[in-house]
């Protein structure tokens, strides 16, 4: 039997004949590290321009591993080896890692972690817009314990705000910018157990449309929770699961459009051929939902009724850049996390890489000189890929060696637990004898789950633009609104804004002060 270190050895030995020729030249290194110290060097200037636009990306469940690996898969969908290429956010000066930890939870989930990247405070697990103060699922909690979100805070200020996700428009990390729940899964009134109800707590759907009511730019999934229950779904009119679920009898569509004034011109489009077809220039307002739940994975789309998330977020920068006072943007790539979920890292990838490719989109639209972009996560996954594969390996390829243990391959691509674990015969299944590369296939994983679960390690947030440097080091992931508020002198602390209408750089401020404690009817 061949030792499965010398088959490490042979693939070594092959491997080596994948160097780009440059790259054996030691002066292709040097040239390469002598111009990054450069750039370098030129952020000794830091930008301190007020933050007329604030734009924030949000790749759920998209740790620091699946960066990696989407920037390999970025690079061999374009014939690479892979390791080489930049990401989008590769290309940001500023780096900074954030705890990504509830307040009652060491692993975290989307909803307390969005609180806090949106509303600057930590809070529990499962609950949205609301302190730690809420238990979940406990409506009369809620009450006195709402904070307010950045989305609130850039509103409040005049500029123009929209929310843009690849879930439901109603999912975790959305709502937290909008809504107040004491449970991040009461997605409308039909999801709520009836004591929530008669305590007066209002659905997530319901408080999109109320608490925020001029939010320009809203794109995403979730058309179900906005029609009366059993209400037949324009697109899929025979699948019962896509019906409406509100038990109220409402139309949420047509109270959005109740709320818009008269001369203005609003827009509630279900496709994307209706959405590439207005003219960006005379809408003012925008609410695209284009599924009945979450949208279509990037590697499924139907490129009729679905657009892409980077079309999308070109849609809504045109949209919200009309506004001389600036905007803030929450785009979230919400189905990586999806992905891994259900142990499909083809899909999760597939999907950073498109919430890559928006980034470079938005860049290309806007200006460093006056727009803060944040590039971020709210949670990591027990994703990994490893083996000792040789340059230029398929991300979602085998390891060039079989386990010393049970003699058998092994994807490089594995999860620490979730649906991927198979036993065939009493023995680990032989991943050489069915379809890796399938853009469903299930990773294996160590332990037997039906989903796969968060990771708790920290996560990394790129940024560029205004006050950019302000995010480095490693950071409590409620900093981050903090930072977004301070660039764009919205928010509580703006003292060192008053020199910016005169010179159009603010001077430094004090210190950030806990502006998302402050009683709803005060600054916000």
């Amino acid at each position: 039997m061949i030792s499965p270190f010398l088959v490490l050895a042979i693939g070594t030995c092959l491997a080596s004949s994948l160097v780009p020729e440059k790259e054996k030249d030691p002066k292709y290194w040097r040239d390469q590290a002598q111009q990054t110290l450069k750039n370098a060097l030129r952020l000794q200037t830091l930008n301190t321009n007020v933050a007329k636009n604030v734009i924030m990306f949000l790749g759920d469940g998209m740790g620091v591993s699946t960066v990696t690996a989407a920037r390999i898969l970025k690079g061999q969908l374009h014939h690479h080896p892979g390791e080489e290429t930049k990401l989008e956010m590769d290309k940001f000066p500023y780096v900074a890692l954030s705890k990504t930890y509830n307040t009652n939870a060491q692993v975290p989930d989307s909803a307390g972690t969005a609180t806090a990247y949106l509303c600057g405070v930590k809070a529990n697990e499962g609950t949205v817009g609301v302190s730690a103060a809420t238990q979940r699922s406990q409506c009369n909690t809620t009450q006195g314990n709402e904070v307010t979100s950045i989305l609130r805070w850039a509103k409040d200020a005049g500029k123009s705000v929209g929310i843009v996700t690849t879930t439901r428009v109603n999912h975790a990390t959305p709502s937290a910018s909008y809504a107040h729940s004491a449970d991040r899964d009461w997605y409308s009134d039909n999801e709520m157990p009836p004591e929530a109800l008669s305590q007066g707590c209002k659905d997530i759907a319901y408080q999109l449309m109320h608490n925020v009511k001029d939010i320009e730019v809203i794109m995403g999934g979730g058309r179900k929770y906005m029609f009366p229950k059993n209400r037949t779904d324009v697109e899929y009119e025979l699948d019962e699961k896509a019906r409406g679920t509100r038990l109220d009898g409402l139309n949420l569509i047509d109270i959005w459009k109740s709320f818009k004034p008269k001369h203005k011109h609003s827009h509630y489009v279900w496709n994307r051929t209706d959405l590439l077809a207005l003219d960006p220039h005379t809408v003012d307002y925008l609410l695209g939902l284009f599924e009945p739940g979450d949208m279509q994975y990037e590697l499924n789309r139907n490129n009729v009724t679905d657009p892409s998330l980077s079309e999308m977020v070109e849609m809504a920068i045109r949209i919200l850049n009309k506004n001389p006072k600036g905007f803030f943007l929450l785009v979230e790539g919400g189905r990586i996390d999806h992905g891994h979920h259900e142990g499909k890292a083809k899909q999760a990838l597939h999907e950073a890489v498109e919430m890559d490719q928006a980034i470079g989109q938005a860049g290309a639209m806007t200006s460093i000189e006056d727009t803060l972009t944040v590039v971020t996560a709210d949670h990591s996954h027990v994703f990994t890929f490893g083996g000792y594969t040789p340059r230029g390996n398929s991300i979602f390829g085998l390891a060039p060696m079989v386990s010393d243990t049970d003699k058998k391959p092994f994807t490089a691509i594995l999860y620490g637990n979730g649906p991927g674990y198979k036993v065939v015969g009493g023995e680990r299944e032989n991943v050489s004898m069915v379809d890796y590369a399938h853009n469903n296939y299930q990773a294996q994983s160590a332990v037997p789950l039906r989903h796969e679960t968060h990771g708790g390690e920290d996560v990394a947030v790129f940024a560029k633009g205004p006050m950019a440097h302000l995010l480095h080091g490693v950071h409590e992931q409620n900093y981050i609104p903090h930072v977004m508020a301070y660039a764009a002198c919205v928010g509580a602390n703006r003292d060192h804004c008053a020199s910016a209408s005169s010179s159009g750089s603010p001077s430094p401020g004090p210190l950030l002060l806990p502006l998302a404690l402050l009683p709803l009817g005060g600054l916000f």
